[in-house]
């Protein structure tokens, strides 16, 4: 049995900057290096995604451009994890690209995906006052409409 769990526990990736054992998704995002140049580089970038989300919540047709080239982000991470994986000694320290994509999940589609999601409940939040204003006018239509055939 303990020979069992010593082979589970050498199993677990040891990280190569901080040399602690990986066993959860905080130990590896504390085990990321957030001092390279690339990495603040994406932060600021999703700082500014955030930002445009904000800005253009008043134009509706510039954040259905902004909403699709975030998922179209989305959808290329896959692509851009293989790419980076070749490349990664180009632009970073250490190897962080692993075939699961767990890494560019966690640092680039998460918080691109919570940026939709945030851009929708807008939508839903729009579309539910819309639906308000339209029935409070149309019983008040109503209600003006009762009025004269009942002064008539």
């Amino acid at each position: 049995m303990t020979d069992q769990k010593a082979k589970n526990i050498s199993s677990i990736p040891i990280d190569g900057f901080s040399n602690t054992r990986i066993t959860s998704i905080w130990t590896f995002m504390i085990s990321v290096q957030w001092s390279e140049p690339w990495l603040i580089g994406l932060l600021v970038f999703h700082v500014v995604c955030v930002f445009l989300t904000v800005v253009t919540c008043r134009y509706y047709r510039a954040q259905i451009c902004h909403f699709l080239l975030m998922v179209g982000m989305v959808y290329s991470a896959e692509y851009l994890n293989e790419l980076a994986a070749m490349n990664w000694r180009s632009f970073s320290n250490f190897q962080y690209f692993d075939s699961k994509g767990m890494f560019i999940s966690l640092v680039y589609s998460i918080p691109l995906l919570l940026n939709t999601v945030i851009i929708v409940m807008v939508w839903v939040y729009r579309t539910f006052s819309t639906m308000t204003e339209l029935k409070t006018l149309q019983l008040k239509r109503k209600a003006r409409r009762e009025m004269r055939e009942k002064n008539d």
